[in-house]
């Protein structure tokens, strides 16, 4: 499955939106700081996700 999901950083008053297929996974990095963007929010929190099957693509 794949995932969409939203973020927001109190630290920065800023939203972040992302797709991955593992969401635990990418949150995980998201709060390690192991992308530049989110690096600067950390703590992030998920205010949003939702799931499509994984095979979706922007054509469909």
């Amino acid at each position: 499955m794949a995932w969409v999901y939203i973020l927001y950083s109190k630290k920065i008053d800023k939203y972040y939106v992302g797709a991955c297929t593992d969401l635990d996974r990418r949150l995980y990095e998201h709060n390690l700081g192991h992308s530049k963007f989110t690096s600067t929010g950390v703590p992030w929190g998920l205010v949003f996700k939702d799931e499509y099957p994984s095979g979706i693509t922007g054509a469909d």
